[in-house]
């Protein structure tokens, strides 16, 4: 395999197997899809917190990045920046600023998708 393309395999393979838990709980759980996310995010600040997805991370770059376990990743490694650099409120002001571009995103494209499509509820 050409080395070149090995970091996109590596990629491809992990953020697929992330994407596979998930689909394995929408499927065979009775949970609903917003728990799963919140189970995701909160499954990546644990799994930081213990010290195994910064290596998976290391490994893998955007294929644990991107998934909303990448997401907790995120918040965790802010709020250990933020408590080292200002002490205690740094574990709050720490995880929202290293996620700030994802929440940012999130915000503006919710925003032009509400512009271009007409949200209603559900009956």
């Amino acid at each position: 395999m050409n080395m070149e393309l090995l970091p996109f395999v590596k990629a491809f393979v992990v953020g697929g197997l992330i994407c596979c838990v998930g689909q394995a709980l929408i499927m065979n759980t009775k949970l609903t899809n917003a728990r799963i996310l919140v189970l995701f995010v909160v499954s990546g600040v644990f799994l930081t917190a213990v010290g195994v997805y910064k290596p998976l991370v290391d490994f893998a770059g955007a294929g644990a990045t991107v998934p909303l376990t990448g997401f907790g990743y995120s918040l965790a490694m802010g709020a250990i920046e933020g408590v080292n650099r200002y002490g205690i409120i740094g574990a709050f002001v720490g995880g929202v600023t290293r996620a700030a571009a994802g929440i940012t995103a999130a915000v503006v494209f919710g925003l032009i998708n509400a512009l271009l499509f007409k949200p209603h509820m559900k009956p």
